[in-house]
C-alpha cells in the first residue's frame, strides 16, 4: 500500500527492529569535540585543539588517544608554531579508514555516496526510482547499499535527505509528508534502519545540505550562517549559534511563500504574489508561456533576448533578492551560501537581485555576505552522508 493513503500513524513493520549493536563506538565529550573540530577546521595541534575546547593538555592528549586508537585521526606533519619557530605536530582526521552512506531522494531518482569520515565522497551511483512506494523504495536503498558494501565493508551509518517535513514522533524520525514522493507519516530511518543492521538518520535535503555546508563546506566554522537553495523548489535552512535550526514543527526556514507582491500571480497554495509564484523554475516556465517549453529551454530563451524570457528571470531575481534580504534582516549571517539547479537566475537577473536586496535590507555599509556554489546532486547525497556523521557524533 502506497504510504501516501496510510492516514493512521507512520508507515512501519512491527516485526522488524533497529540494529541492537551500533557500529561506532560511544565517545566522550571531549572526543567528540576534538574530532568536531578537525573534521571542520582541518589539521591542529594538541595544544590548539585544547585552547579551542577548553580543556588540559592531559585530557586532549587522553582524548586524542582514544581517537587514535579507533583508526578515526592520526598524526600528520609538523609544522612551526609562534615566532621562535618552534616544531609542533599536527593531528588529521583519517580519510583511510570509516565510511558512510548518503542518499538523496527526488521524486523519480536516487542519488547515493559513499564518503568518508571527512564527508569526501569515495563512490556514487544514480539511478530512477523504481516506484515511489515506500516498500520499493527501501528494497532499492538496501539494494544499493549491498552493491557498496561489497567494496566497503566499513559503512557505520546512513543518512537520507528528501524535501519533505519531517517530526520527531515518541524518539522516532517521521516524513510527515513529501509531497513529490507522495508520502504521509513514514518512519523512513527506522524501516531503512532494521533492513540495513546500521544506524540510520533521515531529514529535510535542505537542512541537510545546511549542516553539510555547515561542517564541510562554504560555511565551515561559522555561528550564523544561511542556505538557500533555488530550482525546483525554494529552500532555506538556517545555523544559528553554531547549531542548525529545526523549529518546533520541523519547519524553520520555509520562507518560500514569502510575499514579493501582493497584487502578483497565485503560487496555487493560496498565496498570491509569494516568492514561490516566481522563483522556482516551474513557475519560471510558465510565466515564459510557450507551450512544451522546460526550463532549459527558458534560460535559452532569456539568454537570446525573449523578452517574456527576460521578464520572467527578472521577476524572479526580484524574488530572490527579497528572500536573502530578509534574511540579512532577521539572522544578519555571517553568509548566506546559494546553490542550487536554478543558479540561472543569478546570471540573467542579477541586477535585480541585487536591486532588491537593497530595497529590503537595512542601510548598512557591510557587503552582502553572498556566496554562490556550483550545484550537483551528487551534493544532495553528501549531505545525506553529514546527516550520518553527524549522528554518529551526536551533533
Amino acid at each position: 500500500m502506497s504510504a501516501s493513503m496510510r492516514k493512521r500513524g507512520p508507515v512501519t513493520d512491527p516485526h522488524v527492529t533497529a540494529p541492537d549493536t551500533p557500529s561506532w563506538p560511544y565517545l566522550p565529550d571531549a572526543e567528540r569535540g576534538a574530532l568536531r573540530e578537525l573534521l571542520i577546521h582541518g589539521p591542529l595541534p594538541r595544544a590548539e585543539i585544547a585552547r579551542r575546547l577548553g580543556v588540559s593538555r592531559a585530557s586532549l592528549t587522553r582524548a586524542t588517544r582514544v581517537l587514535m586508537e579507533h583508526s578515526m585521526i592520526s598524526e600528520g606533519e609538523v609544522a612551526l608554531r609562534g615566532a621562535m619557530g618552534r616544531p609542533s605536530e599536527l593531528l588529521v582526521v583519517r580519510h583511510d579508514a570509516h565510511h558512510f552512506l548518503g542518499i538523496k531522494l527526488t521524486g523519480d531518482a536516487v542519488f547515493a555516496v559513499v564518503t568518508d569520515l571527512g564527508a569526501q565522497i569515495v563512490a556514487s551511483v544514480e539511478e530512477p526510482l523504481i516506484s515511489t512506494s515506500v516498500e520499493d523504495t527501501i528494497d532499492q536503498l538496501v539494494a544499493i547499499h549491498a552493491r557498496f558494501a561489497e567494496e566497503f565493508d566499513d559503512i557505520h551509518a546512513a543518512g537520507v535527505c528528501l524535501a519533505g517535513d519531517f517530526a520527531r514522533v515518541d524518539g522516532r524520525q517521521i516524513v510527515v509528508v513529501s509531497f513529490f514522493l507522495q508520502w504521509q507519516d513514514v518512519a523512513l530511518a527506522e524501516l531503512l534502519s532494521a533492513r540495513l543492521g546500521i544506524p540510520v538518520t533521515a531529514d529535510n535535503d535542505v537542512r541537510a545540505l545546511t549542516a553539510a555546508e555547515h561542517w564541510f563546506g562554504a560555511g565551515a566554522g561559522c555561528d550564523s550562517l544561511a542556505v538557500v537553495t533555488v530550482g525546483a523548489g525554494i529552500g532555506s535552512g538556517l545555523v544559528v549559534d553554531g547549531v542548525v535550526v529545526t523549529g518546533h514543527h520541523g519547519r524553520a526556514g520555509r520562507l518560500d511563500h514569502l510575499i514579493v507582491d501582493s497584487t502578483g500571480p497565485s503560487c496555487g497554495q493560496g498565496h498570491r504574489g509569494c516568492a514561490s509564484a516566481y522563483l522556482p523554475s516551474e513557475a519560471i516556465v510558465e510565466a515564459v508561456g510557450v507551450d512544451g517549453l522546460d526550463y532549459a529551454g527558458a534560460v535559452e530563451l532569456a539568454r537570446g533576448g525573449d523578452p517574456a524570457a527576460q521578464r520572467a528571470f527578472d521577476d524572479a531575481g526580484r524574488a530572490l533578492g527579497v528572500l536573502i534580504g530578509t534574511i540579512l534582516n532577521g539572522l544578519d549571517p555571517e553568509k548566506i551560501v546559494l546553490t542550487g539547479e536554478g543558479l540561472a537566475v543569478v546570471e540573467l537577473a542579477g541586477a535585480s537581485i541585487d536591486r532588491s536586496i537593497e530595497d529590503v535590507r537595512l542601510p548598512s555599509e557591510h557587503p552582502v555576505p553572498l556566496d554562490i556554489q556550483p550545484f550537483e546532486f551528487t551534493e544532495w547525497a553528501r549531505a545525506g552522508a553529514v546527516l550520518a556523521i553527524r549522528s554518529v557524533l551526536h551533533f
